[in-house]
């Protein structure tokens, strides 16, 4: 119960995030793509209308008037993305191209399609509308007007049916660490598509997360919650929230099918595919999950160098031990103090040891510095490593050891500390032998004699003895 506990607080967060956000575009700029013959693709310019002013639509005479959309999206999803959209961010990437209805060709999905042949509601134009950007990525089925309108501007009504959307789609995940992946989806059947024979409530539906590997996916989870059927078992201890939010009779319906992936390890990076399949519709979104793992930094020897003027001092050795990923590592030596006081650039020779792996995926590696005979005036300076990795903030994380030249170092905190404890070992001492004198000169004078006779008495034995 666990991962399905922290799935359903993902998703409550997610739905009651506030932020201070800006009304978003009024149009998204697309390219239409479609087959050109000879293998070839070709691209037409595009747009969806997500919103305008009082006045009505704005007149593109540069558009195909078949491909300028003003959107109808009843459930509200594809809406509430880019209303999200900052003002200053990048355009989002827009492609579209035509769809046609299909039954889902896995077999553990066939039950939710039990006829093969499409129904006839399902006839016309379709349109798959993919967007993605640092921000999102989401899968729209469109379903637009034969026609377009003529008036008050010639545009072409498109009404949003199935929205497939991660908020983050480029997830990064600390290294032993557990993944959690974004996914929303929402449904608004058409009216073509409303019949008597249909069940009233939210339809059936599959839920699929696969990772691409070497051109290839693999399945890690696949489920149809409220159908009967055997299913592939989940892969990698995996588990996902696969459910409608609501059990409204007419919809539109919005569900959840967040993934959850346990202490990630290396292996697992890669581009994740996430599929809603509905009868005879689909909608996918791609995720590229990274793993990372910041390294610690040592410098050893430390805390302090020694050496004796006109001699270098050891070889400085700086281990970045146990990040993720092995390629990237970068280290920088410095000098701070002596003349002039600034930071420059250390003067040596400079080398990166071989990469040493780990059972967890995780790598170490160090830098070595090998310095020059040292000065006087070089007494008191700071050596140190800077070590910059992706997993690291741009500053990077450093350590430092400081050079102490024989015969020009004061008195150091632990020189402070022995004098102290010396000096009070000493204080003490003098307090014991006072102590005795003290006690020596109060015994009375008759006590004295007797101890001083009986110190200078020689004992009988002692004579005959001799």
């Amino acid at each position: 119960m666990k991962p399905l506990l922290l799935l359903v607080a993902v998703a409550l967060g997610l739905a009651t995030v506030v932020s201070v956000v800006s009304a978003g575009p009024e149009a998204i700029e697309c390219w239409f793509v479609e087959d050109a013959g000879g293998g070839g693709l070709s691209k037409k310019p595009a747009t969806l209308l997500l919103r305008h002013g009082p006045r009505g639509p704005p007149p593109r005479p540069d558009l195909d008037p078949k491909l300028y959309f003003k959107v109808d999206d009843p459930a509200g999803m594809l809406l509430a993305a880019f209303r999200r959209y900052p003002a200053g961010a990048s355009a989002p990437h827009c492609e579209m191209s035509r769809f046609i209805p299909f039954p889902a060709s896995a077999k553990w999905a066939r039950s939710l399609s039990p006829e093969q042949n499409c129904p006839r509601a399902l006839d016309g134009d379709w349109l798959l509308v993919s967007v993605s950007s640092t921000l999102f990525s989401l899968s729209s089925l469109l379903r637009p007007q034969p026609e377009p309108l003529r008036e008050p501007v010639v545009i072409t009504m498109a009404t949003v049916v199935l929205t497939v959307l991660t908020h983050n789609p480029a997830p990064r995940v600390q290294l032993g660490k557990d993944a959690v992946l974004d996914l929303r989806f929402a449904y608004a059947p058409s009216a073509l598509e409303g019949s008597p024979s249909l069940d009233v409530g939210p339809p059936p539906f599959g839920l699929e997360w696969r990772r691409q590997h070497r051109g290839k996916g693999h399945l890690l989870l696949a489920a149809t919650p409220g159908l009967a059927g055997r299913m592939p078992p989940a892969q990698e201890k995996a588990t996902a929230f696969a459910a409608w939010d609501d059990d409204e009779p007419w919809g539109p319906w919005t569900g959840n099918g967040t993934f959850w992936l346990p202490a990630v390890k290396p292996s697992q990076e890669g581009v994740y595919l996430a599929t809603v399949h509905l009868p005879y519709l689909q909608g996918q979104v791609s995720l590229e999950l990274t793993v990372h793992k910041a390294p610690r930094v040592s410098l050893t020897p430390a805390p302090v160098v020694w050496a004796a003027p006109g001699e270098a001092p050891p070889e400085l050795l700086c281990l970045a031990s146990h990040f993720f990923p092995s390629e990237g590592l970068e280290v920088k030596w410095e000098l701070r103090g002596g003349p002039g006081g600034s930071s420059r650039k250390v003067e040596g020779k400079t080398w990166l040891s071989t990469i040493r792996h780990h059972s967890d995926g995780s790598v170490s590696q160090s830098g070595h510095l090998q310095l020059p005979p040292v000065t006087a005036k070089q007494h008191g300076v700071h050596y140190v490593c800077r070590v910059y990795h992706s997993s690291l903030p741009a500053s990077g994380r450093s350590a430092d050891v400081t050079l102490e030249v024989a015969g020009f170092s004061g008195p150091s905190i632990e020189d402070g500390i022995g004098l102290f404890l010396s000096a009070f070992l000493l204080l003490g001492l003098l307090k014991v032998l006072g102590w005795l004198v003290a006690a020596y000169w109060t015994i009375p004078e008759v006590s004295k004699e007797k101890a001083t006779a009986a110190s200078l008495t020689i004992p009988r034995n002692s004579k005959k003895s001799q």
